[in-house]
């Protein structure tokens, strides 16, 4: 059984899921999420923009229907893409990633980035010199409609992703409703440690999308680096004085700071692999080694929207 934690709103989160992005064939994502379910994993993270909705529900469904787990038993993330920002699409948005989904509700919702592009279901929309168009919606104000789809019980909880320090305090500021979640990318290249600090003083899960920090093509949103922590010599060494495999060993360091990774495999021994990190334990000097590690080597940086003045990446956490 996997782990949770607990959301300042009470609400449990199992402390590993799986990642979807990134899956060239639908299908084959269908199949994972019924595999991942069938080792123990229930917590399953999408969202519109990755177009892969309808094969994650059905997936989820399916095993439902066979008695395997129970709708109560999995937990859902979706996100709100950058093109439905502005709030009177907020609603409308989270009721089409349902139908999508088949689902009456997702445990938790989050607003995908903090920067808003036209309006329009063109998720990338571009003008005559191929530049991505902008839109001048306040993410604080895209954050009071997503409190109505609390109320409107569409989610259970909701959150952020690749969101800033300044720009979470924001939100709070203003908010009626926390956020439980920043999703950002986070790896030993990677691993946030200010961020990770800021937000637990406020009570905010960190979920870590790309534990593993690479390599793998995720354009548009990619700059052409792609730094490789499961080479780095100082964590095989780690790997090998626990007998563990240094997938396990990055996901384990990242579970020991507070963050819920979510990491992504097609592969069922894999799978079965990731989610076998609850039976060992880093020693403090071990997870001192694996900080220093830390080259704040980012892969998902979005950088063809660097000026945007919602851009998040601008200052140092």
């Amino acid at each position: 059984m996997v782990p949770t934690v607990k959301f300042n709103n009470n609400r449990e989160f199992p402390v590993i899921g799986l990642g979807t992005y990134t899956a060239d064939d639908p299908k084959e994502v269908e199949r994972v999420v019924k595999e991942a379910i069938d080792v123990g994993y229930r917590h399953f993270d999408t969202a519109m923009f990755y177009k892969n909705e309808k094969e994650v529900g059905s997936a989820i469904k399916a095993k439902i229907a066979e008695g395997v787990v129970t709708r109560e038993e999995v937990f859902v993330t979706t996100k709100l893409w950058n093109t439905f920002h502005r709030p009177d699409m907020v609603v409308t948005s989270l009721k089409k990633s349902l139908a999508t989904l088949g689902l009456q509700y997702v445990d938790l919702y989050l607003i995908h980035w903090p920067f808003a592009f036209k309006e329009g279901e063109n998720g990338l929309p571009k003008d005559a010199k191929h530049n991505l168009i902008y839109s001048d919606v306040d993410f604080v104000d895209t954050w009071k409609a997503m409190e109505d789809c609390v109320r409107l019980r569409l989610t259970r909880s909701i959150g952020v992703s690749n969101f800033n320090s300044q720009q979470i305090q924001r939100i709070l500021d203003s908010s009626s409703i926390k956020p439980v979640v920043n999703q950002v990318e986070c790896h030993p290249y990677l691993n946030q440690t200010k961020l990770i600090s800021f937000c637990k003083e406020r009570g905010i899960v960190i979920t870590g999308y790309s534990p593993f920090g690479g390599p793998m093509s995720i354009a548009p949103l990619h700059k052409g680096e792609s730094p490789e922590p499961l080479k780095d010599p100082k964590i095989k060494e780690l790997a090998d004085k626990y007998h563990k495999s240094v997938a396990q060993i990055i996901l384990r360091y990242l579970i020991q700071h507070g963050v819920v990774p979510i990491p992504k495999s097609s592969n069922q021994k894999r799978l079965e692999e990731n989610i076998d990190v609850f039976n060992f334990e880093l020693r403090p000097e071990d997870v001192s080694a694996m900080d220093a590690l830390n080259r704040d080597k980012r892969i998902c940086d979005f950088i063809q929207v660097q000026d945007h003045p919602h851009y998040p990446f601008n200052i140092a956490f």
